[in-house]
């Protein structure tokens, strides 16, 4: 896929999801002995956002507050499908999704309508099991969570909120991310 992709013959994007809640995520921090770091934690709302993408820093995101079901996945796609139908119209050239096995990914729901998106010239391909690595959107969200956010987002949802959607729509401008 990856040659394919180099002679622009087809297009390659990662695909995943992951939630942001008031909760922090701080694996270390770095503190003077004689000081104490305290950062708000309190229950919040869950915003999910479901992302695509590639080498080049090209992104979608699509958002979603509460759970994440087939259908809202079916949703993303939709939408990313309509969105790269304009390019597909014009180069012809295929898109193919990289994707792991979560449930509402090999849902039912979820594998009868991927043939639609066939039309935008959007195909999936699935990773092996347990393998996560492989997905290289997973880096893109822990470069958010453990380096790009910063600790006020976490004082309530709708700074958390904010300060992601910010972010995401400086991913491929001062958010990027080099893909070895």
């Amino acid at each position: 896929m990856h040659q394919a992709e180099a002679k622009q013959q087809l297009a390659v994007y990662y695909f995943d999801e992951t939630g942001f809640t008031t909760i922090p995520c701080v694996p270390y921090a770095w503190q003077k002995p004689s000081e104490t770091l305290c950062l708000p934690s309190k229950l919040s709302k869950r915003l999910n956002i479901l992302g695509f993408l590639n080498k080049e820093n090209d992104s979608f995101f699509y958002q979603q507050e509460g759970s994440v079901t087939s259908q809202t996945v079916i949703n993303a796609f939709e939408a990313f499908g309509q969105r790269y139908a304009e390019h597909y119209a014009k180069t012809q050239q295929p898109c193919v999704v990289i994707l792991d096995n979560a449930s509402v990914h090999t849902s039912k729901a979820f594998l009868a309508v991927r043939e639609n998106w066939y039309r935008y010239g959007v195909l999936v391909h699935y990773l092996p099991p347990y393998s996560p690595e492989l997905n290289w959107i997973e880096m893109l969200w822990r470069k958010i969570k453990y380096e790009w956010l910063s600790f006020n987002a976490y004082l309530s949802y709708e700074h958390l909120k904010n300060e992601v959607l910010q972010i995401l729509n400086k991913v491929g401008k001062e958010y990027t991310i080099t893909f070895a």
